[in-house]
């Protein structure tokens, strides 16, 4: 989900100065100039944020839900990205908030099979956005079939959190495939 209630500014700024930042100098220092995504998997932990993983493509599910937050045009970002002049781009983000569910077959992260015909995707409401992962086309017209383990990412937008995550619960159950499973407490709202 995007934003995450933790990740403040004072946060944001640790992780650029202190894992960030420093990562891209390393890369010039060894003359490794690099053009485009860097995507820092991170864990925050009580001693503070520590590295994961580094990859040089978009974080998958996580830009599922941060990229429907992005207000100003990707393909701008990547032009000025290629260009050297990101500096001169007025990235601008959404007030709103995104949650997304992964739909998996059974089995994963373990085994699992595929091959299986997904229904439902066409019964989603107008505003819901799925992101396809573990899928293929079928044989018969319109048929998109399991080929994975992470098969579909689920994502929507609202003005709140609790709004956007109330969205997605209601249209999860639309979708089938043999063997789906998902979680059902993503931003769960605990009573007490």
């Amino acid at each position: 989900y995007s934003p995450p209630h933790f990740y403040k500014p004072p946060l944001a700024k640790k992780v650029m100065e202190t894992i960030m930042e420093p990562a891209v100098k390393a890369m010039h220092k060894e003359k490794r100039t690099y053009k485009g995504v860097l995507y820092g998997g991170l864990m925050i932990t009580n001693e503070g944020p520590k590295v994961l993983e580094f990859n040089a493509r978009f974080g998958d599910p996580e830009s599922q839900v941060t990229l429907p937050l992005l207000k100003t045009d990707l393909v701008d970002i990547l032009l000025a990205v290629i260009n050297g002049n990101l500096n001169q781009v007025n990235v601008e983000w959404s007030e709103d908030a995104c949650v997304g569910v992964v739909m998996a077959s059974a089995g994963y992260p373990g085994k699992y099979k595929t091959g299986f015909p997904i229904t439902g995707l066409d019964s989603l409401d107008k505003d819901i956005l799925v992101f396809h992962a573990g899928t293929k086309v079928g044989s018969e017209p319109r048929q998109i079939l399991t080929n994975g383990g992470r098969v579909l990412t689920v994502a929507a937008v609202g003005k709140t959190i609790a709004e956007a995550r109330e969205k997605v619960y209601l249209n999860l159950p639309r979708i089938h495939f043999e063997g789906c499973h998902y979680r059902r407490d993503i931003v769960e709202i605990k009573k007490r």
